[in-house]
């Protein structure tokens, strides 16, 4: 500045772009009162371009146009109920005068009427071009192919020579993140661009007016008359689609090369996601029916993105939750909960994209995975103390908030740590590398600023040269969903801890009556046992058979059954349920019975009371049932549930007639009751005439599959002919219609193309065709106004193998001289398409 008084970036933030005192010179400006009755102020062409003499000011609206016409802009007025402007396409004022397209809405005290002079018209109208746009972005499945299709099918609408998505990250800065360019266009895809390119005020208008166009970057500023009314306050133009743009914007664009642009609004949650933006080599006024279209269109646009990223976090929350509950099953029936969370470590990575996980409880530390070193683990916890204060805290760069890690950033540069505790004292934590990456930046996002012509107004960045930056120290940033993730999993933490401290509590209470009720069971199963010794021992002995031969068979019953009471006894850390049926059922004749099911693993409390049970069951068919004759038979068969849980049928046949229990005596109290309350399952019992039958039901989380069948591998599909036709090759496809070309392009990928170059024109074709040498080209014969057939003239003199697309049912389209060329039928076919090619690139080959 001429004080020398220091220039920074805050004089862009402080610039009035919402009050520029000026419009653009397409179109013309009219602000009333808010009944619409009265001129107040006007832009300086407004007369010339209404055909009005003489200064509008003071003047009434009626005077400019006839009574229909005004009455129709009122309407618009009226029938708004927000600041967005109402529009009307091409509206006569006068009789026998030109029509206009208007915008008018009603800010801050004035009825704002702009004049544009009417486009031509659209086929199908603004509504048609806002439903093909509309249908094709609701058709993506996902975000990324939002975000690809999107920038295409603008550019294929709209006709700019590019068009971007641009998303703002955290600190300000955007990137693009999709591009559709002319062909002889650098690309900008992948590029930074510093924050301060867009300043705040600059944000904040893009929230209230939601579609921006700059018809010219070089074109002259109309100003309002009078700039500033009898109040002193200038109009304010925050939704008016003429405002005029801040000169610095427009410098920038033009050293960007660029002549006219448009920028729609992306609005996530109410905040600027970012902008789809749109440049242009030459000046451009874009219609306002187009505008209108653009406008609804980036509206669902941005409802679309925040539906996908909505459904992508459910997604991915509802997997990492099945990973979770995965994870903590079983976790609170362990004695100590301590040491069945360090058991669990590295299942936690299942849910939670890292390379290492660690947990602090107790003052004692595990780890799996990349972690800090030994010793600098109790330094950082009790780092992670001071900041995560009750909550999930996570950072990227971990050697910022914390320098003593600076020692270990190559191994942990990143870390989110989950809290265990109200008090700061246990956290399961996981760590991210470093990743060493570059940055594009279209310029050097420190860059400086120029005073400009006008003294104390900064200039923008003149060069847009790529400048790379190297991050360091840095891990791939926690996302809003890494959180969620970290939330769910401290919530389902916190409950197993809770749950076994009820669980201490609640079974301290009943050790007692559980007590109790194994001395009775020892009482009852004693007497059992030797009932059941007694019913062994009086078998008869079949004639003939030696006294040796009849001992040693009744001994090694007698065994069997030992081994299995030993089982229930001893036994505690779960087993498999055909190894317990095995040995409750071994004593008994094997012709007797019978067992169906898959290997199943219970866990400990579950195989303790199945054994009780299946040998209640057991002891009560060799008293009563079908073990206490000659002829009778148990079968036994189990199943796991679609949810898990063990389905187990006993049924009784052969025996005696059955009679139910005429008193409910300790055993039948134990078959109806033990799996009910010990395990929260379910146990039948009826007495039929026929055989006892009994089905149990035990939850899944005490049952795990014993073993794992994996299916043999599907054997691939046949392959079609002309499969593989375009394997790795780079594919020219003309076609002018964007939706077919897309669809084509799909198939071509499906095909095996490398790479597709597509272009809707002859003349674009042939500056693309100077550039590079594809390896085959499939062209649509008639594109638009023209044909495509100087580009085939072109392939075909360098030898270059192609193939024509053609709706109409002949060849009369195809001159005599191309009559060699392989040509398909719209629409195109995938096995057509790959038929068609190969016949092109086999033609070639002779």
């Amino acid at each position: 500045m001429a004080d020398g008084t220091a220039t920074d970036l805050t004089n862009c933030d402080r610039e009035p772009i919402h009050i520029p005192g000026a419009i653009q010179p397409h179109g013309c400006l009219i602000a009333c009162d808010e009944t619409l009755t009265t001129v107040l102020r006007a832009s300086a062409n407004a007369g010339a371009m209404l055909g009005v003499e003489g200064a509008l000011q003071g003047r009434m609206l009626i005077e400019l146009m006839d009574g229909h016409a005004l009455h129709d802009i009122r309407n618009a007025a009226a029938t708004r109920t927000s600041e967005r402007p109402g529009s009307i396409i091409g509206l006569v004022l006068r009789e026998g005068g030109p029509a206009f397209d208007i915008a008018v809405h009603r800010y801050m005290g004035n009825a704002i009427v702009e004049f544009e002079p009417a486009g031509q018209t659209m086929h199908g109208g603004p509504l048609d071009l806002a439903r093909t746009l509309v249908d094709a972005f609701g058709a993506a499945r996902d975000v990324a192919e939002l975000l690809k299709r999107t920038p295409r099918l603008v550019r294929g609408a709209l006709g700019y020579d590019r068009v971007m998505i641009y998303q703002f990250s955290q600190d300000e800065a955007g990137k693009v993140v999709s591009e559709a360019k002319r062909s002889d266009l650098e690309g900008f895809y992948g590029q930074y661009f510093p924050g301060s390119d867009i300043p705040q005020q600059a944000r904040a208008l893009y929230l209230k007016n939601t579609i921006r166009i700059i018809s010219d970057a070089g074109g002259a500023r109309v100003p309002i008359v009078p700039e500033i009314d009898a109040s002193g306050e200038p109009l304010d133009l925050s939704h008016a689609h003429l405002r005029s743009v801040s000169p610095i914007h427009c410098e920038y664009l033009r050293n960007m090369g660029v002549a006219a642009s448009m920028s729609i609004s992306v609005v996530v949650d109410g905040k600027l996601w970012g902008l789809i933006a749109c440049h242009h080599y030459a000046p451009r006024v874009l219609d306002m029916a187009q505008r209108v279209a653009a406008e609804m269109a980036g509206a669902f646009f941005s409802l679309q993105l925040e539906a996908l990223t909505r459904r992508a976090t459910l997604d991915a929350a509802s997997k990492a939750r099945r990973a979770l509950d995965s994870v903590m099953r079983n976790v609170s029936y362990r004695g100590d909960i301590q040491e069945s969370l360090r058991e669990k470590l590295e299942d936690f990575s299942s849910f939670m994209p890292s390379d290492g996980v660690g947990l602090w409880i107790g003052g004692v530390w595990s780890g799996a995975g990349v972690q800090p070193p030994t010793k600098a683990i109790a330094p950082l916890m009790r780092f992670l103390a001071t900041v995560a204060q009750g909550r999930i805290w996570a950072t990227h760069e971990l050697s910022t908030h914390f320098p003593i890690a600076t020692a270990y950033c190559d191994d942990v540069s990143g870390v989110l740590a989950i809290p265990l505790s109200q008090q700061p004292r246990d956290y399961l934590v996981f760590f991210r590398r470093e990743i060493i990456q570059s940055l594009d930046w279209a310029g050097d996002p420190n860059k400086t600023y120029d005073v400009g012509p006008l003294g104390d107004r900064l200039t923008p960045r003149k060069s847009f040269a790529i400048w790379k930056q190297t991050v360091e120290r840095q891990c791939t940033p926690w996302t809003t969903e890494d959180r969620e993730m970290g939330e769910a999993a401290r919530t389902a933490l916190l409950e197993v801890i809770m749950r076994h401290s009820e669980i201490l509590e609640t079974e301290r209470q009943t050790a007692d009556l559980r007590q109790k009720l194994l001395n009775e069971e020892l009482n009852h199963r004693v007497k059992n046992i030797l009932s059941l010794i007694k019913s062994l021992v009086s078998q008869p002995v079949a004639q003939g058979r030696s006294l040796e031969d009849y001992v040693a068979t009744l001994k090694g019953r007698i065994i069997a059954l030992a081994n299995a009471h030993d089982q229930v006894v001893r036994n505690d850390g779960g087993g498999a349920l055909r190894g317990l049926l095995n040995a409750e059922l071994t004593p008994y004749p094997a012709q007797s019975v019978r067992l169906e099911g898959p290997e199943v693993i219970l866990d400990a409390r579950a195989y303790s009371v199945f054994a009780l049970v299946l040998h209640e069951l057991a002891t009560n068919a060799a008293k009563y049932g079908a073990f206490s004759v000659d002829g009778g038979r148990v079968d036994v068969r189990w199943r796991l549930s679609e949810a898990g849980d063990l389905l187990l049928d006993w049924e009784e046949t052969g025996g005696p007639v059955v009679k139910p229990p005429t008193r409910r005596g300790f055993g039948s109290v134990l078959l109806s009751r033990s799996v009910a309350f010990d395990l929260g399952g379910e146990s039948e019992v009826s007495y039929d005439p026929s055989g006892v039958k009994a089905r149990l039901r035990a939850p899944a989380r005490f049952v795990s599959p014993g073993a794992i069948t994996h299916a043999p591998e599907a054997a691939p599909p046949a392959k079609r002919a002309g499969d593989g036709a375009a394997e790795g090759k780079r594919v020219l496809l003309v076609e002018d219609q964007l939706v077919i070309a897309m669809d084509v392009e799909n198939m071509l990928a499906g095909l095996g193309a490398q790479s597709v170059d597509t272009t809707a024109t002859a003349a674009e074709a042939l500056r693309l065709l100077a550039a590079t040498t594809p390896d085959v080209c499939v062209l649509d014969v008639n594109l638009g106004a023209g044909t495509s057939l100087a580009v085939a003239d072109e392939l075909d003199r360098r030898k270059i193998p192609f193939l024509f697309a053609t709706g109409y049912g002949d060849g009369s389209v195809i001159p005599q001289r191309l009559a060699h060329i392989p040509v398909i039928r719209k629409p195109y076919e995938s096995e057509a398409l790959a038929e068609g090619l190969a016949r092109a690139l086999g033609r070639a080959a002779d």
